[in-house]
């Protein structure tokens, strides 16, 4: 069974940093690329980046030059690190796999950026 949960969700102020974590069972986690998607309120779940098994990355316009993405396959993690937050960054985010065609998510953690 596929299990992601993600933690390191906080009240930050504009400009803060912070490291959001998500630890993954059930799956072959080094062979899997990994995301982060964000979805606030009244919007669309969207995404914020990803990376594959090699250590790629990719990342969404908004957080390009503030956030960074990275794994630690001995530890089946994937972490993204968040610094220059703003407001619009306040959000509940997710940790997304797949595998067979699915798409498996975590139950995501609160991000709230404001001073």
């Amino acid at each position: 069974q596929v299990k992601l949960v993600e933690s390191g969700g906080a009240l930050v102020q504009p400009g803060g940093s912070l490291r959001l974590s998500c630890a993954a069972s059930g799956i072959n986690f080094k062979i899997h690329r990994m995301g982060w998607y964000r979805q606030a309120p009244g919007k669309q779940r969207e995404l914020v980046a990803t990376i594959t098994r090699d250590g790629s990355t990719n990342y969404a316009d908004a957080v390009k030059g503030r956030f960074a993405i990275s794994r630690d396959n001995s530890r089946n993690t994937v972490y993204l690190q968040m610094s220059g937050l703003k407001p619009e960054d306040t959000a509940v985010y997710f940790c997304n796999t797949q595998r067979q065609g699915n798409d498996f998510w975590g139950r995501g953690t609160q991000v709230a950026v404001s001073s």
